[in-house]
C-alpha cells in the first residue's frame, strides 16, 4: 500500500473520489486548503501499489490535479481488530510508475557515481593483484554497475530513448573508469605477469550466460517487489549484478597493462554477455510486472524503440554465444577443465590395478592466445615403474586430445 495525496479543485473533487473508488483506492481523509485565493480540496488516499498508475492515467487529464505519493509502504489497520494478519498478508509489487520514477532519480549526480566506479576499480585491482578473494567481494559491494544496468532494462521495457541513452552513457562511463583505474595501477606498480587469481577469474564456462540472467532477474525483482515482501536486500542484488561486471572490467585494464591479450579478449566477451544478458532478463521481469511503453504521467515511450532494443540485445547475445561455442577452448576453459578431469577418472577406471587419488586440470595464460595447453596433474596409488607411468600418461593425453581440440600435458605420479 502507498499513501497518495491529491489536490484538486472543489468542482473536480467528487469525480476524483469516484475514480479512486472505481480503481480500489480508499479515501482516508479529505479537507479544504487554500492556495493563494483559490479554495482546493485535499484528498488523502490509500492506494494498492498495482492500482496507482491506472488511477492516475484516468484522472491525469485534469489540469488542476497535483499528486504526491510516498515511496515507502504504509501499514493500514482496519476493523475488525481481530484480523490484522489477513490485512498484512496482501503485499503487492510496486507500481510500474514508482519503479520508473525511481529509475529517473537514480541517474542524477555524476561525481559520486564516478567516484564509486574508480574506488571499485581500485579494490578490484588490489584483490586481483594480491589474490585476495574477499577484496573482490568488497569491490562488488562498491561498484555502481547495478544502477545503469537496471535503468537500461527499464528503458528497454518502456521504450524510452532518452533514458536508454543516459543509461548507456553511465554504463560506459562506469566501465571505462574501472578499466582505466586498473590499467593505471598496473602500470604504476610495474606489473609484469598475470596472477593466478587473474588467470582463474578470466576462465570462461559454457554456463557463463546463467550469471547475467540470474543477476538481471534478481535486480529487477528487487525493484518491483514491495520492501516488505522479501528478506533479500538491495545491496545483495546489487552485489550480484556487480559480480558479473566488476572483475571482468578490472581484468581488461590489467590485461592491457601487461600485454596479456587473451585475458583482455576473454574479459571483453564476458562484459558483453553480462550487459545484454542482464538487460534482457531485467526487461522481461519488468514487462511481466506490468511495465509498458505508455503509462500515467509518461507519454514518451515508443513501442518500436522497445522492440529495437530487445532485438539488438538478442542479436548481440546470439553473436556472443556463437563466438563462444565456435572458439574452443578460448571461451570454455573452465568447463573443459572439468570435463577433462572427468575423462581422466573414466580412463583410469578401465585399469582396476590403478586407484585414483586426485586429479586436477587447468589451463594457463602463459602462451599466446589460443595456444595454451591443458595441464593435467594426476596422482594415483599403484605399483608402476617409470615406463608404465609414461605409458599411462600417454594414454590419457591421447584420450583427452581425441575428445577435445586442445593440447594435453599430463603429469602422472604413482605411489604404492
Amino acid at each position: 500500500m502507498r499513501q497518495l495525496a491529491l489536490t484538486v479543485s472543489s468542482d473536480e473533487a467528487a469525480a476524483t473520489v469516484a475514480a479512486a473508488q472505481t480503481h480500489g483506492l480508499t479515501l482516508f481523509a479529505q479537507f479544504e486548503a487554500r492556495e493563494q485565493e483559490e479554495v482546493r480540496r485535499v484528498l488523502i488516499l490509500e492506494a494498492p501499489n498495482g492500482r496507482i498508475e491506472d488511477f492516475l492515467a484516468e484522472v491525469e487529464d485534469n489540469q488542476d490535479l497535483r499528486a504526491l505519493f510516498a515511496p515507502q509502504g504504509i501499514i493500514s489497520l482496519r476493523p475488525p481488530t481481530s484480523e490484522p494478519e489477513s490485512q498484512m498478508l496482501d503485499i503487492q509489487p510496486r507500481s510500474p510508475l514508482e519503479v520508473f520514477l525511481g529509475a529517473l532519480q537514480s541517474i542524477g549526480s555524476w561525481p559520486g557515481f564516478l567516484a564509486y566506479a574508480v574506488v571499485g576499480g581500485v579494490i578490484v585491482w588490489i584483490g586481483l593483484f594480491t589474490e585476495s578473494v574477499f577484496l573482490l567481494v568488497a569491490a562488488m559491494l562498491i561498484a555502481p554497475f547495478a544502477g545503469p544496468a537496471m535503468t537500461l532494462a527499464i528503458a528497454t521495457a518502456r521504450g524510452d530513448a532518452n533514458l536508454l541513452g543516459r543509461s548507456l552513457l553511465r554504463y560506459v562511463a562506469a566501465l571505462a573508469a574501472s578499466i582505466t583505474t586498473a590499467f593505471l595501477l598496473s602500470m604504476a606498480f610495474n606489473q609484469q605477469i598475470a596472477t593466478e587469481l587473474m588467470i582463474e577469474t578470466s576462465m570462461r564456462s559454457t554456463v557463463s550466460l546463467l550469471l547475467p540472467l540470474a543477476a538481471g532477474v534478481a535486480g529487477a525483482l528487487n525493484l518491483v517487489q514491495s520492501e516488505r515482501s522479501s528478506l533479500v536486500s538491495g545491496a545483495a542484488t546489487g552485489m550480484l549484478v556487480a559480480a558479473a561486471l566488476a572483475p571482468p572490467a578490472g581484468l581488461v585494464g590489467m590485461g592491457l597493462a601487461i600485454g596479456q591479450m587473451d585475458i583482455v579478449v576473454s574479459s571483453l566477451w564476458a562484459l558483453g554477455i553480462q550487459i545484454v544478458g542482464i538487460n534482457l532478463a531485467g526487461c522481461a521481469v519488468f514487462r511481466i510486472y506490468g511495465m509498458r511503453t505508455k503509462g500515467a504521467r509518461y507519454p514518451r515511450g515508443k513501442g518500436w524503440i522497445s522492440i529495437a532494443s530487445v532485438a539488438s540485445s538478442m542479436v548481440a547475445l546470439a553473436v556472443l554465444l556463437v563466438l563462444q561455442f565456435s572458439n574452443v577452448p578460448q571461451f570454455q576453459q573452465s568447463s573443459i577443465s572439468q570435463r577433462v578431469s572427468a575423462l581422466v577418472v573414466n580412463e583410469l577406471d578401465r585399469s582396476p590395478e590403478i586407484r585414483l587419488v586426485t586429479v586436477n586440470s587447468h589451463f594457463t595464460r602463459s602462451r599466446e592466445q589460443g595456444d595454451n595447453p591443458v595441464w593435467v596433474s594426476v596422482q594415483v596409488q599403484a605399483s608402476l615403474d617409470k615406463q608404465e607411468v609414461s605409458a599411462v600418461a600417454d594414454r590419457i593425453e591421447k584420450r583427452v586430445e581425441s575428445e577435445f581440440p586442445v593440447t594435453a600435458l599430463v603429469d602422472l605420479t604413482a605411489k604404492d
